[in-house]
């Protein structure tokens, strides 16, 4: 089975890919798998985060060398990237704009679209003896997978242009020295420390969870006015639901609120 999941106490859920899902992450069964239950855990009002971990070696290790070669023989690689990014690019953007928390936990090599896949998750957990590079250069290709949106918000355009046309692998360490990776844990405590995270990231409100990521994300590319007038149009929204008055109760009551798994729009 390419990829497995298990949901767990606190409305997490535990993605973990099989080593060779994580060798070859976007060979179509592979892929399809974890796309689809992907999408059926962001369907799921019960699950308010994802953990997303590989097996082995990689994390997951992007494009196959072979099928690359394969369909440059056959004329068809072009159809075959259209088709890959397609797929993969949407996911990306749903994991952005859903209310649920994505953290990934970087069990080892990670490297092109696997690379966007991990950055464009709420958080990274990663070992030290990780490897995390781009490819992209290396095989003559201009990056995908979001990484030169994703990676400038993390470290920076100059540190992710250097990392692209140096074609630099990074290691856990040097990850965190940059930004890249938010934690450098052993690889013993990799996904209980990613599943602490995903606990206390997903406890919060739905639209708390969903409003800062769209207002983060746009934060950059707006007007101050602008990135105002979005604030209040999600202020005025939110507090309109049942979760805002728990949490007015809970806060004049003096003890932690009680979140809804999923509250109206």
């Amino acid at each position: 089975m390419p990829v497995s999941s298990d949901m767990l106490d606190g409305g997490v859920a535990l993605v973990t890919l099989s080593p060779d899902a994580s060798a070859d992450t976007f060979a179509p069964a592979n892929f399809e798998a974890l796309l689809s239950t992907l999408d059926e855990l962001m369907a799921d009002p019960l699950c308010r985060s994802v953990v997303i971990t590989g097996s082995g070696r990689f994390f997951s290790a992007g494009g196959n060398i072979d099928d690359f070669a394969s369909g440059i023989e056959s004329g068809e690689i072009g159809d075959r990237v259209q088709e890959m990014t397609d797929k993969l690019h949407p996911l990306l953007l749903r994991m952005r704009t859903s209310e649920k928390v994505f953290v990934c936990a970087i069990n080892g090599s990670v490297a092109g679209g696997g690379f966007g896949l991990a950055l464009a998750s709420d958080y990274r957990v990663c070992v030290p003896r990780a490897k995390l590079a781009s490819a992209f250069f290396r095989l003559g290709l201009s990056p995908d997978g979001g990484m030169t949106w994703l990676l400038p918000r993390l470290v920076g355009n100059q540190v992710a242009k250097r990392f692209l046309f140096n074609s630099e692998v990074w290691s856990g360490e040097k990850a965190m020295e940059v930004g890249a990776v938010d934690e450098l844990v052993e690889e013993s405590n990799l996904v209980e420390r990613s599943l602490e995270v995903a606990r206390e990231w997903g406890k919060w409100s739905v639209n708390s969870r969903r409003g800062t990521k769209q207002l983060l994300d746009a934060s950059t590319s707006t007007f101050f006015e602008t990135q105002l007038q979005f604030e209040q149009s999600l202020m005025v929204a939110s507090s309109k639901t049942a979760d805002f008055a728990e949490g007015v109760r809970s806060f004049k009551e003096k003890r932690e609120p009680s979140f809804g798994a999923e509250e109206e729009e």
